[in-house]
This record gives structure tokens, sequence and C-alpha cells, in this order.
């Protein structure tokens, strides 16, 4: 966003309609951008037509003057001002209001004059021009009110007399019942405004979890094969000469950890340029802790495996989070700590998987235990299944990563004891 753009956020914003009234909300600013671009014409001249051959029915049996040239140009022009009631609410409305006042204080039959006026109401109400709304609507009541019980006695037809004040309630209550109408349909259209913001903002953050799950995919992918990886290539390149043999299992080694790697990288990527199509490969779970074990095997470092219960039915998600979090902690010693062993303990319980990870250390760079993203990564997985993860130096020295990832009620058999990981 520039500086521009930040301002005109910042900024209160102000519709054209200065002192009748403040401008449209920002939810109503891609609505007016829409229909802003073309003029009503087909409803606009609909409502003419009706307007004008109305009038002629209407006014048959009124005492008022006759409907002439005049009088057609001001019903004319209340309709025509409407043209623009999308792109100029506030001047649709007050110019339709003024018309009709014209028109009902130069004694001309009352009729369809006063739809083309609700019709301004309308758009500007809907648009957000609520005020500007309002005082047109007053004034043409005013003006009406004030010609029909004191500026008569000077306005055409002549000798006409005070409009009795039942007259007067029945115009009242047609201004409200405008207003509420109008008021109402612009609550509906903010509902259904807000509505379909929320939608859209949902669809954002499920595109957004689905990217930061995706990354966090590739990450534990990728740190996991190439820490292997450049463990092997540093052994190969150290016995290229000396042990030709055990060079030979070092790229054997890093062939089948970049293998792995690729086909892993290739299953996230299938679900990214597809997310709808069912993986064509199973997520990997604990069951692949082997291995783990033997990769890391591979990078020099002894892994020893402990688990307490059955593993029972365990849903993919926490099965996979649990994977990965493991592969993690392992990938984290096998950069960062001097100890050539780890210990990795997983029980199962009623209440869920705990994880624990432990490495004698010492750290040998800065970042003891990782730099830091990977432990993001693991904290992230485990709060996403409402679980937690603790990582820090143990006592007497290392580091240690205990995770707990709950399951949902009814995954796991309630009578199988939780054993603890401590």
């Amino acid at each position: 966003m520039d500086e521009q753009q930040a301002h005109r956020s910042a900024a209160p914003h102000r519709g054209p309609g200065g002192p009748w009234g403040e401008g449209p909300p920002r939810w109503l600013s891609g609505v007016r951008e829409r229909y802003a671009a073309r003029l009503p014409w087909p409803s606009t001249v609909a409502l003419g037509v009706f307007v004008m051959v109305g009038t002629n029915f209407a006014a048959q049996g009124q005492d008022r003057q006759p409907v002439d040239l005049l009088a057609r140009l001001l019903l004319f022009a209340a309709v025509a001002v409407l043209l623009v009631r999308h792109r100029h609410p506030v001047v649709a409305v007050a110019g339709t209001s003024a018309a009709t006042l014209v028109y009902l204080g130069l004694g001309y039959p009352y009729g369809p004059v006063f739809l083309a006026v609700a019709v301004g109401c309308f758009s500007a109400i809907v648009s957000g021009h609520r005020k500007a709304a309002w005082w047109s609507l007053g004034a043409l009541w005013a003006g009406h009110v004030l010609m029909s019980h004191w500026l008569y006695r000077w306005l055409p037809p002549d000798g006409d007399e005070s409009a009795p004040w039942g007259q007067e309630a029945f115009v009242t209550a047609w201004v409200v019942a405008i207003v509420a109408a109008a008021e109402l349909l612009r609550v509906r259209r903010e509902q259904w405004a807000a509505a379909r913001a929320e939608r859209e903002a949902a669809e954002k953050r499920r595109a957004d979890e689905e990217r930061l799950r995706m990354a966090r995919e590739l990450h534990d992918v990728l740190a996991h094969s190439i820490s292997v990886i450049n463990v092997q290539a540093g052994v190969g390149l150290a016995l290229l000469d000396t042990d030709p043999e055990q060079a030979r299992t070092a790229l054997t080694t890093i062939k089948s950890a970049s293998k792995e790697a690729l086909g892993e990288v290739r299953q996230v990527l299938d679900n990214l340029r597809a997310p709808g199509d069912a993986p064509r490969a199973p997520a990997p779970g604990l069951d692949r802790l082997p291995e783990l074990v033997d990769q890391a095997a591979a990078a020099g470092l002894t892994v020893t495996v402990e688990t307490d219960g059955a593993p029972g039915a365990v849903p993919p998600g926490t099965d996979l989070a649990a994977f990965r979090i493991v592969q993690e902690a392992l990938t984290n010693v096998v950069r960062h700590s001097g100890s050539r062993s780890a210990e990795v303990r997983i029980a199962y319980g009623s209440e869920g998987i705990r994880l624990r990870i432990d490495d004698e250390g010492p750290a040998t760079g800065g970042d003891a235990g990782g730099s830091g993203n990977g432990l993001v990564g693991m904290r992230e997985r485990a709060a996403a299944l409402g679980g937690t993860i603790d990582a820090g130096p143990r006592p007497g020295g290392g580091f240690r990563v205990r995770a707990q990832l709950p399951l949902p009620s009814g995954s796991r058999d309630p009578a199988r004891p939780t054993e603890e990981t401590s």
C-alpha cells in the first residue's frame, strides 16, 4: 500500500453530498463503482412513461390546474434527474423533490409523480446518503404543508381552499413509509454485504491457512532431507580418497534421501495445484518412524525409540503432526547438537499422544535446539490440533522437546492407560 492509499484508508470517507450528510460507507464502494458505470435508462424510461400516462388518469376528479406543457416539463424533469441516481444520488433525490414541489406549488394534480420521489429517496438511502434523502423529503413535506395551509391564497388554482388535515396525515404517512422502506432495504443490503464480506474473509483465511500448512510441510521435508544430505556429502568428500567404499555408501544415502524428499515435495505441490483432489499418496505418520530412524542413522545419529501403549486409531492429521514434530526434532539434533545419539519416546493414552525427544548435547552453534523456524512450525502444528509444545534445555545438559497432541473424543479406547513422557 502506497502513501496515498494509506492516507485514503486512514482518512474518514466523505461522499459528494457535502452539507447534505455523510458519504457512503466503505462496504458500498464496490456497489457504487459497479452501478455508476452505466445509466439506468430502461427503468427511468419506464418510470417516465408511467408518470406521464398515470397523471392523466389521476387528474380526473381533482379540482386542480389542468396538465399543460409546463406540467409535462416538470414531470419530465422530476423523472429525468433520476438517470444520475447511481452516480449522483444526492443530486437525484434533491432534484426530483424540488421539481415535485414546484409542480404541486403551481396547482397541478396529485399523481404518480410521488413515485419518482420515492425512487430518488431509495437510491440515496441505499447508497449511504441518508441525510440527503431525509432533508429532501422533509423539505417537500414542509413545502406542501405551507402551500396547503398558508400560501394557497396566492397560488393557483384561483379560489382554492385550505387542504384538510386528514390529507396532510396521509402525506405524512406516505413520507414515513417511504423512509422506513428505504431504511429497511438499506439494512438488508448492509447485512448481505457483511455476510458476503465474511464469506470472502473466511475463504481468504482458509487459503492462508492452507498455504501456511504447505509451507510447514515443505520446511519439514526439506530441512530434514537436506540435513541428511549435507552430513553425508561431508562424509563422502572426507572419505573419497581414503575409503571409497564408505564414500559410496554416503552417496547411496544421499540418493535415497533426495529421492524421498522429491517424492514428498511433489505430493505437497500436487495438493497445491489441485487442492480439491485426494492426495495420490498417504501422508506420512508414526508408522514411518523406522524410516526416519534409518535416515538419522545414515547421518551418524543413533536414535532409540520407546513406545508406551498401543497406537490404535489415530486421526491422519494428528499422526502427520506427530511424525513431523519427531522429524524436526531429530533434524535439529543433526544440525545443532554435538550429540550423536537421541531418544524418542511416544506414549499413547486416552487423552492423546505424548512425545519426548532428548539429546545429550552440547549445542554446536549459537542456536541450541534449532534456529527458531522449526520450533515455530512445531508449535503451530501442535496448536492447530489443540496441543502444546515445550522445547528447551534439559536438566544435566542437552535439549528436550516435549509435545502433547490431543485426540478427538471417541478415537481412543478410554480403558487404555495414559503414560507420561516425563
